[in-house]
């Protein structure tokens, strides 16, 4: 366990963080310029500075979802050159007052600062199942054993399902019926990148878990981070683990984000401590439990020992369901507005990143009929989302399938690439290997080193640039590395 009255929590003076907040903000805005700062980072605000993490907000779940998506590198890298010892950041949705968990994370985290409000948010944009309604007015509010809101409009009834997403749905629905200490799948964890619909599912867990009667907690990882910071400055640590041990069904969703060493030993003392009890526990990242490097080993190898189920990317088929089902949701609000089914084609063809940017092109659509008065063709189509089609995500390439397709080009296996044999039949396409790691990853040296059978970031070092050479020199290599690059980013 970890004891609070040694946890340190570092926390920038108010004025001192807001006189450097500017500075990030006049960095932004000179590299981005005025016009694209004032429509993604006008309202992103700087709440806290704890423990080396940036805690931001924004007023929506849309725009959230956005900076994530399109800026996350950039915020972070400005904010470490400005905020000393800074290593990450951590971007939220300023909470409505009505939110239990608000007042002590504010008077905790903020430090007296008055919290934000906020309009309620709406579904987030583009999970594969945003045709959900709101909850209508009087209606009680499904709120989890630790007092989050869970969001009515996330449900199994409104999931699109696909080939991509079907084995998480089933295990989803598996696990949420299961009764109390009987599931089968203990930890559940789903990875996925942004806007696959992960979030979704665990939202459906928790509440048809809920629905059945089941103690649930539902913790976003920044949430998790602040309820414990919060709990620790108040003095009430042991009453807020006491509390999470008491539940049947614990969900965490966006794990990667946790950070903090005394952070991570609570979460992990908790998993334990849950799974012990047979308790169930469900948990979502943007890859797999074994690639998060910056998360505690033991807490990697306990996710990692349970399902794993990934949550695959969306084919032009389910993308075409997802877009029609939230048009649908659309004219039912605009009667006049309709769009063909050759546009819902041609849209579904050409934004092909994830669900929020069908969401967003849905909008756009939807803003180009009511506000021009004009049909919806496929020349307005095409101009209406052409910054979605132009702003498209290559495709995320992972270390394993380097390595995987690298072992198959040269006929050898990828147990052979990790081992410590030095024939040249294995050295090269190791180094290769490295090379492409380093180019088409955002890993770090170590982390690639790591990734390689445990070598130092020397040895990488000395890989990538080898390969950098003979490339140069060896115009056959250079085109086959190359078609290896295409190969893997199709």
């Amino acid at each position: 366990m970890v004891d609070a009255a040694t946890e340190t929590v570092t926390v920038t003076d108010v004025d001192s963080l807001t006189e450097t907040w500017e500075r990030v903000r006049r960095r932004l805005r000179a590299e981005l310029g005025e016009d694209v700062f004032s429509s993604w980072f006008g309202r992103l605000e700087i709440a806290s500075y704890v423990d080396g993490v940036a805690y931001l907000t924004v007023p929506t779940r849309f725009l959230k979802s956005w900076l994530e998506a399109h800026y996350a590198e950039r915020l972070r890298v400005n904010c470490m050159a400005e905020l000393p010892g800074c290593n990450g950041v951590m971007l939220s949705v300023r909470q409505v007052a009505r939110d239990a968990s608000v007042a002590p994370r504010a008077e905790a985290v903020l430090r007296g600062r008055p919290a934000m409000a906020a309009a309620p948010a709406p579904a987030e944009p583009g999970k594969p199942a945003g045709s959900g309604a709101a909850p209508q007015a009087g209606e009680a509010e499904m709120v989890d054993a630790c007092g989050a809101t869970l969001d009515r409009r996330m449900s199994f009834q409104s999931f699109v399902v696909g080939k991509s997403n079907q084995l998480a749905f089933a295990a989803a629905e598996r696990i949420a019926a299961a009764p109390a200490g009987q599931s089968p799948y203990n930890p559940l964890y789903l990875h996925a990148g942004v806007g696959l619909g992960k979030t979704h599912l665990l939202q459906a867990i928790a509440q048809e878990a809920r629905n059945q009667g089941k103690r649930v907690a539902y913790f976003t990882a920044d949430r998790f981070m602040y309820g414990f910071v919060a709990a620790l400055k108040s003095q009430t640590a042991l009453a807020f683990k006491e509390k999470l041990r008491g539940i049947d069904l614990l969900v965490v969703d966006d794990v990667q984000f946790i950070q903090g060493k005394s952070i991570q030993q609570e979460f992990g003392h908790t998993i334990n401590a849950l799974l012990d009890a047979g308790k169930q526990i469900v948990v979502a990242g943007d890859r797999l439990a074994g690639e998060l490097e910056a998360l505690d080993e033991r807490i990697r190898s306990r996710l990692g020992g349970g399902l794993v189920v990934e949550v695959g990317e969306l084919d032009e088929t389910l993308r075409a369901t997802i877009l029609s089902s939230r048009l649908a949701t659309l004219q039912n609000a605009h009667p006049n507005f309709q769009v063909s089914p050759d546009v819902v084609a041609y849209v579904s063809r050409v934004v092909a990143t994830n669900g929020r940017d069908l969401d967003g092109a849905a909008n756009r659509l939807l803003a180009h009929a009511t506000l021009s008065g004009q049909l919806v063709t496929l020349e307005t189509a095409e101009a209406a989302i052409r910054d979605l089609v132009r702003t498209r995500e290559p495709r995320r390439v992972k270390i394993e399938d380097i390595q995987k397709l690298v072992a198959t080009r040269y006929n050898v296996s990828r147990a052979d690439i990790l081992s410590e044999r030095r024939t040249a039949a294995v050295v090269k396409p190791r180094q290769i290997a490295m090379y492409l790691s380093k180019a088409l990853t955002p890993r770090s040296l170590p982390e690639i080193g790591r990734r390689f059978g445990g070598r130092d970031h020397t040895t990488v070092l000395h890989a990538v640039r080898k390969i950098e050479k003979a490339i140069s020199e060896d115009r056959s290599l250079h085109e086959e590395v190359d078609l290896l690059k295409r190969m893997l980013q199709e």
